[in-house]
């Protein structure tokens, strides 16, 4: 790795990167992995992600600091070898304190429903008179030195309801370099009531966390400042090659330009503004079924083809008018607003049941992207890669690259999309107020000592994004007390098609919510093996590969309760698609393939048609009788029975907007 040539050799400041980190849960007892150090890593074997008993290891969010001169160039990554660091975290989970999720605050929906609960949502648990009981907070842990860990870096003392509650724990890896570890995936109610929603489950607590991650630093007897991280602590990555068309990077970066604090770039580079947008609508094909038909391998519009990317890369006027209906084909609101049909297939914030007539019922790219696509479209662009885009490995980059590589890496792998509320985090994040500097989260809250919020018992939308309001200076547990209480609830909630309102009026597999993180329909072990077996007929091993088995299989039929309950309990035996050697030189089977690969004790995928999906009659009510649904439904769409998990989803309320 080649040292960047710089002229000035003396270090006047420092910097943690990532500048926001994200660990993930997983229930493996000490095993775990780290995650992405680059926006495109070179794929992992499946047994990277599970121990050697099959269960879900945790992701490790990795922190390493950089030596800036007075010129703002890196001049070298200060370790152990180099530098005296103490590493200072403070994590906490603010959610079972904090108030209930129905819509983005900042959304029309919140603005235009009629039903004050959802306008202004109340506090969770709000008979709860000792508010300081709902708020797990061990307070900060300090680390210093190389290879250290141990039960006085665990962030253990913090209790929920009288009981402690483990958010992780710190280590040191050789080189001193900090590496976080989020919790192991405990839920549970103080009273033993099951959960009942998706996103709102008063008793319940779970395991996420979130916090300001800082550093004293000495070089040589000289304290040199360091400009500090945040980390979160995340449900597990279910599809970890996977990204959404829109990224967290991808909204971060439109916030800061629009906020003044970075530069748009002058003309888009093909490789890093441009590509990655189709190929990630193509490599979604292994996640959903829509997505499969729509741009998978073998399809019109496979965008991993060489042959398109050669096309797409074409500065050509010949090419002018293709370049222009592609750009045309994404969502842009004031034109296309809440038509399911312009690209990307995914809900947005306001996706309401029935259809909302609100631009956010399905989402669109940022802004920055969509004026980058037509200037793509017009031929002002550079045809050429980001070298960040291409190295597999940090170690693959020079070193001035590796701090912008460890920020994008750590958000191309997070959504931002849909906030309702979302995987990692939510709505707040499109405000510029949330930062301090690009991909940098402004600190200085306070942990409220008595657990109650200064904005009283319910919140509108009017205080959420005011100056006074809770979008400004973040405190520990401030970014994840948004999010669904338990995580794995909402995780389970999360589907495609039918489920969501639109029904066979429209398409069973899009628009769907997050299949980037939480799948929606995948290979099969079984099938993956009869499609790469050459010595079976083509048509067989041909139909294999197209088939789809329904990710949400391993929760059961038992219901939409039944199923947000096993989740909680089992969400390692959910398959997670992991990336496999396919067929070379074969049209209708690639030579690498997503599979999802099962956990410990899950049944496996069985009855798998093309496009297997849950069905749920959306507008049942929630006391209405299952097993009569589920006839129902098998004959409205034809579907067998194995194929249907009937009952109400509690992820949006039905009627509630003003049309």
């Amino acid at each position: 790795m080649a040292k960047p040539k710089v002229s000035d050799t003396t270090i006047v400041r420092a910097a943690i990167h990532p500048g926001i980190g994200i660990a993930r849960i997983g229930n493996a007892t000490d095993a775990f992995y780290i995650g992405p150090q680059v926006p495109n890593p070179t794929p992992l074997a499946p047994a990277h992600y599970r121990d050697e008993t099959g269960a879900l290891k945790r992701e490790a969010a990795l922190f390493r600091i950089y030596g800036y001169n007075a010129a703002d160039e890196v001049v070298t990554e200060l370790t152990a070898d180099n530098a005296e660091i103490t590493w200072r975290v403070h994590v906490a989970n603010q959610k079972s304190g904090w108030y209930e999720f129905h819509a983005a605050l900042d959304s029309a929906q919140a603005l235009t429903t009629v039903d004050a609960s959802q306008r202004a949502p109340a506090l969770r648990n709000a008979g709860i008179a000792d508010r300081s009981t709902l708020i797990i907070d061990p307070g900060p842990r300090a680390i210093s030195g190389a290879s250290k860990k141990g039960p006085e870096y665990r962030f253990d003392t913090g209790k929920f309801m009288g009981t402690p509650v483990y958010l992780g724990e710190l280590q040191t890896d050789g080189k001193g370099r900090l590496l976080f570890l989020g919790g192991r995936g405990n839920s549970a109610s103080y009273d033993g009531q099951p959960a009942k929603d998706f996103a709102n489950n008063d008793g319940w607590h779970d395991d996420t966390s979130d916090g300001p991650v800082e550093a004293q630093l000495t070089i040589d007897g000289r304290e040199v400042p360091v400009d500090s991280a945040w980390v979160v602590t995340a449900p597990p990555n279910f599809g970890p090659q996977q990204k959404s068309v829109r990224t967290l990077y991808d909204l971060m970066t439109d916030v800061a330009i629009r906020a003044g604090m970075l530069a748009r770039p002058r003309r888009p580079l093909f490789g890093r503004d441009i590509l990655p947008v189709f190929e990630r609508l193509t490599d979604l094909q292994w996640v959903n079924a829509g997505f499969a038909a729509g741009f998978g391998y073998g399809t019109t519009r496979n965008f991993r083809g060489s042959g398109w990317v050669d096309t797409l890369r074409s500065t050509g006027a010949d090419q002018k008018e293709l370049r222009q209906q592609l750009a045309n084909s994404f969502r842009v609101f004031a034109r296309d607003s809440w038509a399911p049909m312009p690209w990307p297939w995914i809900y947005g914030d306001a996706m309401n049941v029935p259809p909302s007539h609100l631009p956010e019922q399905n989402a669109t790219l940022t802004d920055t992207q969509l004026e980058l696509l037509q200037q793509w479209a017009a031929g002002d662009f550079d045809p050429g890669d980001d070298p960040i885009d291409r190295a597999g490995s940090l170690d693959r980059l020079p070193l001035d690259l590796q701090p912008p590589a460890l920020d994008r890496a750590a958000m191309e792998f997070c959504l931002a999309d849909a906030f309702h509320p979302g995987c990692e985090v939510t709505w707040p994040m499109r405000h510029a107020s949330l930062y301090r500097a690009p991909y940098r989260i402004r600190g200085g809250g306070k942990v409220p000592k008595k657990g109650n919020p200064p904005y009283g018992s319910n919140l509108s939308p009017e205080v959420a994004v005011s100056v006074a309001g809770p979008l400004f200076g973040q405190a520990p547990g401030s970014l994840t007390r948004w999010m669904a209480v338990p995580w794995q609830t909402d995780t389970a909630s999360c589907r495609s098609g039918y489920y969501a309102g639109y029904g066979p009026r429209y398409d069973p597999y899009v628009p769907t919510f997050w299949p980037a993180r939480v799948p929606n329909h995948v290979l099969s072990e079984e099938d993956y093996r009869t499609a790469i077996d050459t010595k079976l007929p083509h048509d067989t091993r041909v139909a294999a590969f197209n088939r789809r088995a329904s990710w949400f299989q391993t929760l059961g039929s038992g219901g939409y309760l039944s199923q947000i309950n096993y989740m909680v309990g089992h969400f390692d035996q959910m398959g997670l698609v992991s990336t496999l050697p396919g067929v070379k030189d074969d049209p209708d089977i690639p030579a690498e393939i997503q599979v999802a690969i099962l956990g410990p004790g899950a049944t496996p995928y069985s009855g798998a048609t093309v496009g297997l999906t849950p069905v749920h009659d959306a507008h049942a009510g929630p006391h209405a009788d299952e097993s009569e649904l589920a006839t129902q439904i098998a004959g409205r769409t034809g579907l067998a029975a194995e194929e249907i998990v009937a009952g109400y989803i509690r992820k949006v309320a039905p009627g509630k907007l003003v049309k």
